[in-house]
């Protein structure tokens, strides 16, 4: 919940006006208000603008949701369902989320789907068993070919917005992780093929070094987005 129409205007202002010099696939996920003009603004640009979340149901009595019918009729195409603050602040649990799944791709919405494990989880050695959860229960019921319309995030809790984060170690352990758990699924067809973004705490400081790891295909980024240069000097550290 950041930036109101004419500061967002002026950060894709001043994206734009930055080289990219990577073949990274850019996305920005303005407020809702904002996605209309920001798409006209980019319509001649490499950068994809996408909705932070939708809601599962087309239309209704749903007060201040929104559907991914109202998503495509301004243009946008791209969803990011589970984001953490979303599970945390708003209660969205994996029963929800499946729904939300069910729909976007109904409503032919590429998705990226969120998941990850809190502090206390980690300390305890729960994470992969939260992980694998979270994947299952959202996700493993769809088939094959839904699989080309999703990107995951991987998003340890405890590493957003503290300051703290994962070890380029850590990160890969836990990205190899749900590749394989995928692939034990679906097989390596879908595994190999499926991205896995890592959100939490990214910097143009440390994002060559995670994004440089076999099973880390991207980073989902918070905070340091809000920052053109910021921004783009973790999108030009990427190199595939």
């Amino acid at each position: 919940m950041n930036n109101e129409l004419a500061a967002t205007k002026t950060l894709i202002s001043e994206l734009v006006n930055i080289d990219k010099t990577s073949n990274a696939e850019v996305m920005i996920a303005p407020a809702f208000t904002n996605l209309l003009e920001a798409s006209k603004v980019l319509k001649d640009f490499e950068i994809e603008v996408i909705a932070q979340n939708m809601h599962f149901a087309e239309n209704g009595a749903y007060t201040g949701e929104i559907s991914a019918t109202m998503l495509k009729s301004v243009g946008i195409t791209t969803v990011i369902l589970g984001h953490s603050e979303r599970r945390e602040y708003f209660n969205e649990d994996d029963v929800l989320l499946k729904q939300k799944v069910d729909t976007a791709l109904e409503s032919s919405m590429r998705i990226i789907f969120c998941f990850g494990e809190k502090l206390e989880d980690r300390k305890l050695g729960n994470h992969f068993t939260i992980v694998e959860n979270q994947i299952k229960n959202a996700l493993f019921h769809l088939q094959d070919v839904s699989w080309s319309s999703l990107v995951l995030a991987y998003e340890p809790v405890w590493a957003i917005g503290t300051g703290e984060t994962a070890s380029p170690e850590q990160a890969q352990e836990m990205h190899a992780f749900i590749r394989g758990l995928v692939d034990s699924k679906y097989g390596a067809s879908v595994s190999d093929n499926v991205s896995i973004l890592y959100g939490g705490s990214v910097k143009p400081e440390n994002a060559k070094e995670i994004f440089s790891n076999p099973d880390v295909d991207g980073g989902l980024i918070g905070g340091a987005a809000l920052n053109a240069e910021s921004f783009m000097g973790i999108v030009n550290a990427f190199n595939y």
